[in-house]
């Protein structure tokens, strides 16, 4: 059975249209989801939304940024800017992709893993030749003390 919230809203608006009170649809749907079941004042809600006269059963929207996905195109657009200059800021790449700053600085920080180091984008994760040459510079060191 379909444990979604549209669909139990769709369940309650048709038992509100035969007449049933509120509480006697959150039975209802309570034997019928069970666990899933949407909370008794949300019901309750919805039949005073229903009421009033709203027919829809989807979400309406929200005010607020819309949720702008992350996904691999755009995370490898912004690698490709970064490699092709990297002093470019992040406002730069959010002008030039029309993307939140927040969401750019977020791709560059956890999912490239970029840091600022002198003004310039460097990936914080050593490659292996590198990590050889850092042990190779820290042994030489050692023995020299």
């Amino acid at each position: 059975m379909d444990s979604s919230r549209t669909a139990q809203r769709a369940v309650f608006q048709f038992l509100r249209a035969e007449g049933r009170h509120a509480s006697n649809i959150y039975r209802k749907i309570k034997e019928a989801y069970e666990e899933q079941c949407l909370a008794r004042c949300t019901i309750f809600q919805g039949c005073k939304h229903y009421e009033a006269g709203r027919v829809h059963i989807n979400d309406l929207p929200r005010p607020g940024h819309a949720h702008v996905e992350t996904n691999s195109v755009t995370i490898s657009a912004v690698d490709e800017i970064i490699r092709q200059n990297p002093r470019t800021t992040v406002r730069e790449i959010s002008v030039e992709l029309s993307i939140n700053k927040g969401t750019v600085h977020y791709l560059i920080c956890k999912k490239l893993c970029y840091g600022k180091v002198c003004a310039k984008w460097v990936h914080k994760h050593l490659s292996e030749n590198q990590k050889t040459a850092r042990m190779g510079v820290c042994l030489t060191q050692e023995f020299l003390h």
